[in-house]
């Protein structure tokens, strides 16, 4: 994880691991500049939308509609993110300060993964287990999830705190952040599969939610696995364009939060879906009759 931190050359000797300075914020090479004005651009857009849908969740819960918690909690571990980016924007000296921002950063971040496995899941249960999940799903279940989803980034990154050597975080956090691939896939390939059989169920109700599934997926590969890739492979550190590239990614990933927040929403997405179901049709019908 060094290479989301630079060492303070001044101080090397007086800190470890884990008095590194954080420096989330210092882009290195000819496109730091460019890549601070991106992140600002970030902030400035994804900020506002994300406590707009916030307070659209919120009306919707005031108004005894189901609350969706896991989109709730997933659009607040944004903030967090957007917060501490803020923070980081601008230089620390006090070094455990710096520090410590970079691990609530890091937290949220987690968190964010941890809750897109959940709706993930929610989605897939939806489609394959519909009855169970009618009569099993509880507002204390929801609850107790997202305190178990918030709890273990937490006790990860401060157990960090005390950990000297660099590569043992690194090396957790890619593992962390590895596992919800094969989760993510199972959910969309047994999603497909049982979407047949499943007739309690709209069609555009289908389409939003296996969507939500692919979307999902995309990000999640698109946005971390470059992390990952930074975090266990030496080469992929050292290398600036790469460390760089991989930093801002992490930094998209609340706008493709809201995004997955806009997709749960009926209305417009359906339409755009079923545009694309539609021409998919007719292409198929076409190839059919050509045949």
């Amino acid at each position: 994880m060094e290479d989301i931190y630079i060492n303070n050359t001044s101080r090397a000797n007086s800190y470890n691991y884990s008095n590194v300075t954080f420096a989330f914020n210092d882009f290195k090479g000819k496109d730091g500049s460019a890549m601070n004005v991106v992140t600002y651009i970030i902030i400035g857009i994804g900020l506002p939308l994300t406590l707009v849908a916030i307070y659209a969740l919120y009306s919707l819960v005031e108004k005894d509609h189901v609350a969706p918690i896991y989109v709730i909690n997933l659009l607040i571990s944004d903030i967090i993110q957007f917060s501490c980016m803020i923070v980081q924007m601008v230089p620390l000296q006090d070094v455990k300060l710096s520090e410590t921002f970079f691990y609530i950063y890091l937290s949220g971040l987690l968190a964010s993964v941890g809750f897109m496995v959940c709706v993930a899941l929610e989605r897939y249960l939806v489609i394959a287990f519909p009855l169970w999940y009618r009569f099993r799903r509880t507002i204390k279940t929801s609850v107790v999830v997202c305190v178990v989803v918030w709890t273990v980034p937490l006790v990860f990154f401060f157990t960090f705190l005390f950990i000297v050597d660099s590569k043992v975080p690194q090396i957790v956090s890619a593992v962390f952040l590895l596992c919800p691939l094969p989760l993510f896939i199972f959910f969309l390939g047994g999603t497909l599969k049982a979407l047949s059989a499943s007739i309690s169920l709209p069609t555009d109700e289908k389409r939003r939610i296996v969507g939500i599934l692919v979307l999902v997926l995309l990000t999640y590969m698109l946005l971390f696995l470059p992390t990952i890739i930074g975090f266990l492979a030496e080469g992929a550190r050292n290398n600036t364009t790469f460390r760089n590239l991989y930093v801002m990614l992490l930094r998209l990933s609340p706008l493709a939060d809201f995004v997955l927040y806009v997709f749960m929403r009926k209305g417009t997405i359906d339409k755009l879906l079923a545009s694309v179901c539609c021409c998919r049709m007719d292409s198929n019908d076409i190839r059919s009759s050509s045949v």
